[in-house]
């Protein structure tokens, strides 16, 4: 068996939320918005467009011809915005497969995509990219199923104008992609549990801190995200392995990222904070498990 197809790998391209924050203050953590990358035996999936989206671009250059799966939670701003800078999108030997779900509106995933890019937002219309893109509109909670045993599974998350949350999984490995959603007050979104159970990893979104959240004179209820505390909740009651928190606010810079992750860790042991260029394997290396067999 080849190394390329005995990998499951999870790479951050971006991990801030609502918009990209670049400066002296962010360096260790990064400013790019969502893009995460997994590679999973053959496929390369990737979830979300920000900014991340343009730095993983520029990376496969040197790897085309590339195939993908791109999969978006939703389209606000700040997980679309890197698309129109997706540098393999405009070579015509690439093809991506583009799954996302019909917004509320009614307007696809596509519609949504060629309408950023229409003037007089943006120069350069999506018509223009060469490579192959094929748009799938989702049915949130079904499930898509790509080579072997590859399954993607899916789940409506709690968020203004809806979003989608993702479960990969494949030969007994899972990671869950769960972003853009804010916890119910008094109970766990089974919805959130459905998609975190017994996990490997779970990508959580975490943008604040409980103090932040329910602030008296600033509360983020109602903005569509949540929080570190209620990520350990979710991560406990779920039996996942290992937590990532995900999403940071753009007023978070570096040392407070730095106090979010200590008290994480004392509360789940087991846990990282995101940060650009930070991958997970999730299968160990194709030698140690020959070792293992012999």
């Amino acid at each position: 068996m080849s190394s390329t197809k005995h990998q499951f790998t999870v790479h951050f391209w971006g991990v801030r939320g609502s918009i990209s924050c670049p400066g002296t203050t962010t360096v260790r953590y990064g400013g790019n918005t969502p893009c995460v990358e997994m590679r999973v035996g053959s496929q390369r999936l990737i979830f979300d467009g920000g900014t991340g989206l343009r730095v993983l671009g520029q990376a496969l250059l040197a790897e085309m011809p590339v195939t993908a799966h791109m999969f978006f939670t939703h389209s606000h701003w700040d997980h679309i915005q890197g698309f129109p800078f997706f540098a393999p999108a405009f070579v015509p030997i690439n093809t991506f497969n583009i799954y996302g779900a019909i917004a509320p509106n009614g307007s696809t995933i596509e519609q949504r995509l060629n309408d950023q890019m229409l003037h007089p937002n943006f120069p350069v219309p999506l018509q223009v990219m060469g490579a192959k893109l094929n748009f799938i509109d989702l049915t949130i909670g079904e499930s898509i199923y790509l080579e072997d045993d590859l399954v993607i599974e899916t789940a409506l998350l709690n968020h203004p104008g809806e979003a989608v949350g993702y479960r990969v999984s494949w030969k007994g490995y899972t990671t869950a992609y769960v972003t853009d959603t804010e916890h119910f007050p008094y109970r766990l979104d089974e919805n959130v549990l459905k998609l975190a159970r017994n996990a490997n990893v779970l990508i959580y979104d975490a943008t604040y801190t409980d103090e932040e959240y329910y602030s008296p004179k600033s509360s983020k209820v109602g903005w569509g995200h949540s929080t570190w505390q209620e990520a350990v909740k979710v991560a406990q009651a779920a039996g996942v392995k290992k937590l990532v928190i995900f999403h940071h606010d753009p007023l978070h810079n570096d040392d407070f990222m730095d106090k979010i992750g200590e008290n994480v860790a004392d509360a789940f042991p087991n846990s990282l904070i995101a940060r650009e260029g930070l991958s997970l394997q999730l299968i160990p290396p194709l030698k140690n498990i020959a070792t293992s067999e012999k």
